[in-house]
């Protein structure tokens, strides 16, 4: 669980990233869980948008995603949601979470 302060950091963290995936009509499936755990593994931090015919809202989509990867969601704001989860090789921003 994160606290306010390493919420606040992290989004604060993910304001200058892209957004890497996209929910689609399809909604949450297994390639996206195993595509998104690649990119989480990787760099901790992933932005994510919800299109609108998604079957399910961003709110929806972000707790499903963290549910199935043992992820955090970060923030929610409009269509888009980053999700958290600490990698276990590629460590650069856990690092400062843990301190805080």
């Amino acid at each position: 669980m994160l606290t306010s302060k390493q919420r606040a950091l992290l989004r604060s963290k993910a304001s200058a990233l892209d957004t890497v995936f996209q929910v689609g009509k399809g909604g949450v499936g297994e390639n996206m869980i195993k595509s998104v755990s690649d990119a989480l593994e990787a760099h901790e931090l992933v932005k994510l948008r919800t299109l609108d015919n998604s079957d399910c809202g961003p709110r929806d989509a972000a707790e499903q995603m963290a549910v199935a990867l043992g992820a955090e969601v970060v923030c929610v704001i409009g269509s888009k949601f980053v999700l958290y989860r600490e990698s276990v090789e590629h460590k650069s921003v856990s690092v400062e979470v843990k301190a805080l």
